[in-house]
């Protein structure tokens, strides 16, 4: 879930509160990732983020769940993030790779034990080599899943065949960490997606995810097919970018304010969004 802000640059919990009831109501989401990197985790704050996770669990109550996101590349500072999350009410916790400082295999195994160790909420590891450096390897997620809190992993990696072996000899989630991998990645034995584009195609991705394990696998591709142009062309430019211009342009987000590094999408961006969501979604 994006985080809204407001015209000062603030948080808007409000928003927040009004966006996360859209998301499990109305495009029927199962649950929602907060502090994630759509939700700009890498310039919002501790408190920010800690009121972020009470607002939204107070808006959706016991219909979704609430994953907050708590990866950073320091170990210590993960781990506290982790316990505050808990601490405001989090139903699970996604971990990245540590990025940046290139960590061994080793050394990425401790950092996400010791995360897990930190509270007892399942942790979901999230794999996405091209924004860390570093891959988990195949040998590193089979032994980490031995972690009784790692539950899944959000999967980033695009090796299939990797994550095949891994849910073969594990039994973890799997989820996708690449919308248009949704239907792939169940082929394999996944079990859905941690969206992007499901600010608007939750209900779809959901009719695919049930299509497929229902054993209509017809059914789910033509699905699958229906919202595709949506899946890819959130990433046309930053994600978070094209989410927050397309919320504003549907009228669920007041405006499609970021905090830099990241720019607004400009009325250009906007409009080619626009047109693949009217075209596909309404």
């Amino acid at each position: 879930m994006v985080t809204p802000f407001d015209e000062s640059g603030a948080v808007d919990l409000a928003a927040a509160k009004k966006l996360a009831a859209y998301l499990v109501d109305e495009m029927g989401n199962d649950c929602l990732v907060l502090n994630g990197t759509t939700g700009e985790a890498p310039t919002t704050y501790h408190d920010e983020k800690a009121d972020l996770i009470t607002a939204v669990k107070e808006s959706v109550g016991d219909r979704a769940k609430v994953v907050a996101g708590v990866g950073t590349n320091d170990t210590k500072h993960s781990a506290a993030l982790a316990c505050e999350a808990a601490a405001a009410g989090a139903d699970g916790l996604l971990v990245i790779t540590p990025y940046y400082s290139l960590p061994p295999q080793d050394a990425i195994v401790a950092h996400f034990q010791r995360v897990a160790d930190a509270t007892d909420l399942p942790v979901i590891i999230y794999d996405i080599p091209h924004r860390t450096g570093r891959p988990v390897d195949t040998k590193s997620l089979i032994k980490l899943a031995a972690h009784p809190n790692i539950i899944g992993v959000k999967d980033a990696k695009k090796d299939l065949a990797g994550s095949a072996e891994v849910i073969a000899a594990t039994g973890m989630d799997y989820y996708a960490g690449d919308d248009a991998l949704v239907l792939p990645i169940l082929s394999i034995g996944g079990v859905g997606v941690v969206g992007t584009s499901t600010h608007f195609t939750g209900r779809v991705t959901k009719r695919v995810i049930e299509l497929f394990l229902a054993g209509d696998h017809v059914g789910a591709l033509a699905a699958y097919r229906t919202v595709l142009p949506v899946y890819t062309g959130v990433f046309a430019t930053q994600g978070c970018m094209l989410v927050k211009a397309g919320l504003e342009h549907l009228g669920v987000l007041a405006n499609r304010l970021v905090r830099q590094p990241l720019l607004p999408a400009t009325d250009a961006e906007q409009a080619a969004f626009a047109a693949i969501l009217d075209a596909t979604t309404r």
